[in-house]
């Protein structure tokens, strides 16, 4: 675990300096820590969750009142729908879907990159009772393959992409979607999508869906393994939203309405979904769409529109960063909040970020796809800020810290594997009940697979993912505590550590690493910067230099792909 550095800890704030809390939303008293259970629990009062079995997640989002005016703008084109016209659309896409043959139950696929019209396919297909299955819309043939599984009924995609998924997806039908929505052009336009969302809302059904429904299949990202489909619930969704979107906004005195949030993360990522297409809109915020990340399309989007809130992964708050010092951060006066998620982020780039930007609101956050994105989240209200932390327990989440070699559960302070137990835990794999019984317990647990630790006022630290645990010589190595290092080395701009085999030790640590344009820097000298501050078990034994490292959409290190990279080189 590495600590604080001087400059991190310097940084380290009350609420009183950021402003904007409300005061009467503060953490309760309450036992963090049960010795005789192992549990923890939120330091923030239970919420009360929709009673009614008969509920879903769309109904649930429109039935929040709200100011808000524009609720989705394209970025590049400024084409918007407006909240009045958020409803009736969802309605009609409803009824063109109905209109197909699509009915309750069948598995609706969206392949598209971030658009206005991203949520209009999505809601309109929960409203149906069908299940959404969002994937990466760059998937290649053997990604599509793995997730057909689910029978897909409809698909929907990028104009351009059309041709090409057809034969991929089986002879299922493909819809194309445009890049934005012009609703002055609806009655021109004769494409199957103009004609579904140009339906008419009073042809909408009305089924009956229950929250115990399943409203999505989302496919983990595979880093360490074969995609498995996670299916989420409309109860699932509901409480996302419900602790995780409506319950911090209750933590800030500005209105929702006012607030300006910039889409970057993909929509088909849990991460994503939860907010941009889900939560957020019950709010009546504005959430301006990107189709992919640009760095210069970021920046004119964040002063054009004076995105007040940015929510990223880990390489985007460095770009935030580095465009931020370029300009002298004058660009940047209305952004309120950063929140980085889906992979923690090193201790440097915070570090910079709030150097930087000193007065944005910086957090983390922790959930998983299989926890329907619900876990911890930094919320700033309690008194301080730990910005490296991924934040407190949300409202009703619980959480053990488990010894994985002996199950016994862990006090504050010692690391070990994170169970949660919440109501956004999912209903398990779709066809896999062999992965289901390993990932769900019989009390409810979900077994993350997370190696965390939680400190004595319940902030929960994650150091990495048990399954990426590096084995050297009976000692075990979390490859982030050296990725950490690395990453503080002035001329490596991106690192990542995985386990390549040894026949004595087992495994050792090896390095990729990318390093800054112009840099001298030699195998030896990475790994003897690496030797004077870890352990002697833990140094680096082979470096490797590259121009990238493989990462997910959200951020995160496709260790796979490095473990691959080491065996060509064998």
């Amino acid at each position: 675990m590495a600590a604080l550095s001087k400059a991190l800890v310097e940084l380290q704030s009350t609420e009183e300096e950021h402003g904007g809390i409300n005061e009467s939303s503060k953490s309760r008293k309450f036992p963090l820590y049960s010795p005789q259970t192992g549990v923890y629990s939120s330091k923030y009062p239970s919420i009360n969750l929709p009673s009614d079995p008969l509920l879903d997640v769309v109904s649930f989002i429109f039935s929040h009142k709200h100011d808000g005016q524009h609720a989705l703008v394209d970025s590049p084109s400024g084409l918007s729908v407006p909240y009045s016209k958020l409803s009736p659309l969802v309605k009609s896409m409803a009824a063109g879907l109905h209109h197909l043959g699509v009915k309750q139950g069948d598995v609706v696929l969206i392949l598209l990159p971030n658009s206005v019209c991203f949520p209009l396919v999505t809601l309109g297909a929960m409203s149906l009772g069908a299940v959404v299955t969002p994937m990466n819309p760059l998937s290649n043939l053997l990604e599509l393959k793995q997730v057909l599984d689910c029978n897909p009924t409809l698909a929907f995609a990028a104009n351009d992409k059309v041709d090409e998924l057809v034969d991929a997806l089986a002879g299922c039908p493909v819809v194309g979607v445009p890049e934005a929505l012009d609703l002055n052009s609806l009655s021109t336009d004769d494409s199957v999508f103009h004609k579904l969302i140009s339906s008419d809302p009073a042809m909408a059904p009305r089924p009956r869906i229950k929250q115990q429904d399943t409203a999505a299949i989302l496919y983990s990202s595979g880093t360490t393994g074969r995609s498995k489909g996670v299916m989420l619930s409309h109860g699932n969704f509901i409480a996302m939203i419900e602790h995780f979107v409506r319950f911090e906004a209750t933590l800030y005195d500005y209105p929702s309405s006012e607030n300006v949030y910039l889409a970057v993360i993909p929509m088909f990522h849990v991460y994503g979904l939860s907010l941009f297409v889900l939560g957020l809109l019950s709010l009546g915020v504005t959430i301006v769409t990107m189709k992919r990340f640009n760095a210069d399309e970021m920046e004119r989007a964040i002063v054009r529109y004076g995105v007040t809130h940015l929510h990223c992964v880990p390489p985007i708050l460095v770009e935030l960063t580095k465009r931020a010092r370029r300009g002298g951060g004058s660009s940047f006066r209305r952004l309120k909040q950063v929140c980085c998620g889906a992979a923690p982020a090193t201790e440097k780039s915070i570090t910079d970020m709030i150097e930087t930007l000193p007065h944005v609101d910086f957090i983390q956050g922790y959930g998983l796809t299989e926890s329907a994105a619900l876990g911890a989240r930094g919320y700033n209200a309690v008194g301080a800020h730990k910005y490296t932390s991924a934040g407190l327990l949300s409202p009703n989440v619980q959480a053990k810290v488990v010894d994985w070699v002996t199950g016994a559960h862990l006090p504050p302070g010692s690391a070990g594997e994170l169970w949660l137990r919440s109501p956004g835990n999912t209903k398990g794999y779709l066809n896999n009940n062999d992965a289901t019984m390993v990932a769900l317990d019989k009390n409810g647990w979900l077994h993350t697979g997370d190696i965390v630790y939680f400190d004595q006022d319940g902030y929960l630290f994650v150091i990495d993912r048990l399954k990426e645990v590096i084995k050297y010589k009976g000692f075990q190595i979390a490859p982030a505590d050296l990725e950490s290092v690395l990453m503080s080395h002035p001329e490596i701009l991106d690192a990542a550590v995985t386990g390549g085999r040894d026949e004595e030790a087992g495994e050792i640590p090896v390095a990729f690493v990318v390093p800054r344009e112009g840099s001298i820097l030699s195998e030896a000298a990475v790994m003897n910067y690496v030797a004077k501050q870890v352990a002697p078990y833990k140094k680096v034994r082979k470096v490797y230099f590259r121009s990238s490292i493989p990462r997910s959409p959200a951020g995160k290190i496709l260790r796979r792909e490095l473990k691959n990279l080491l065996v060509s080189k064998l």
